[in-house]
């Protein structure tokens, strides 16, 4: 029997991460996945020290977070 290989599937596909998030003050501390994301399948809850920089980047999905004042 042969058998034929599909396409291969190295991209994660995370169900959470949109490329970008803008952020205010009211929701720090910032964590990803963030309140209100669905977490069943998610990857584990990181903070992110964003309050100095402005801008800080989820290390598991990607995930861009931009601090708006």
């Amino acid at each position: 029997m042969h058998r034929t290989q599909g396409p291969k599937l190295d991209a994660k596909i995370e169900p959470n991460a949109e490329n970008r998030y803008e952020i205010t003050r009211a929701d720090l501390p910032l964590h990803c996945p963030m309140k209100g994301m669905s977490l069943w399948n998610s990857h584990p809850r990181v903070y992110l020290p964003i309050e100095e920089s402005g801008e800080e980047q989820c290390p598991y999905c990607g995930a861009l977070y931009i601090l708006k004042d």
